[in-house]
């Protein structure tokens, strides 16, 4: 289990996440979903408010591991669960330069709500956006063909900072999974 763990880790880590079977890529949306049905936008914001699209990115056919991106000023940057002693785990995007941005959904009314891992089970995080009154919205990922995934934190080290990109600390990766069968979640 630990040199599972241990690829898995390098894998992540690395990027080296793909198997490439073919180079096409696919982007899936990245939508969360209130106790009503209803899906939610998921954006990443810098400090001015400025609005960048959150999406999971399909690489060479890969189906098990999909990273989630936030696309800012042309480019992809990582999705990550930051280090925190906040009671639930901030989500956010680090650009190259090491700014952070918010991961926010965004409500109908224009109320943004925080995206966090808010339960952690082993080394998996539920990730979920958290509405007014601390009701709990899932954030799946939705693939071109309707494939849904659920969007987890997954922690690869015992150590509290698993990796620093860009010079921040980083406690786990935020990637869409297959779900679980059986999964009340």
């Amino acid at each position: 289990m630990r040199n599972l763990r241990l690829v898995l880790a390098s894998v992540i880590l690395l990027g080296l996440g793909t198997l490439h079977v073919h180079s096409a890529e696919n982007i899936w949306h990245v939508k969360a979903f209130g106790p009503d049905g209803k899906s939610l936008d998921i954006k990443a914001f810098d400090k001015e408010g400025t609005v960048f699209d959150v999406k999971a990115i399909q690489e060479g056919g890969n189906l098990w591991i999909i990273d989630i991106k936030a696309f800012v000023g042309g480019k992809k940057v990582p999705v990550k669960i930051l280090v925190s002693d906040e009671k639930y785990a901030p989500v956010k995007a680090i650009g190259g330069d090491g700014t952070i941005f918010d991961i926010k959904a965004i409500a109908p009314n224009g109320d943004k709500l925080d995206v966090k891992g808010v339960e952690r089970s082993g080394n998996i995080y539920a990730i979920k956006a958290i509405g007014p009154k601390g009701e709990l919205y899932g954030v799946k990922a939705i693939s071109p063909k309707g494939k849904v995934y659920d969007i987890k934190g997954v922690k690869m080290a015992d150590q509290e900072v698993e990796a620093k990109i860009n010079g921040v600390p980083v406690h786990g990766h935020v990637k869409a999974l297959p779900p679980v069968h059986g999964s009340a979640d």
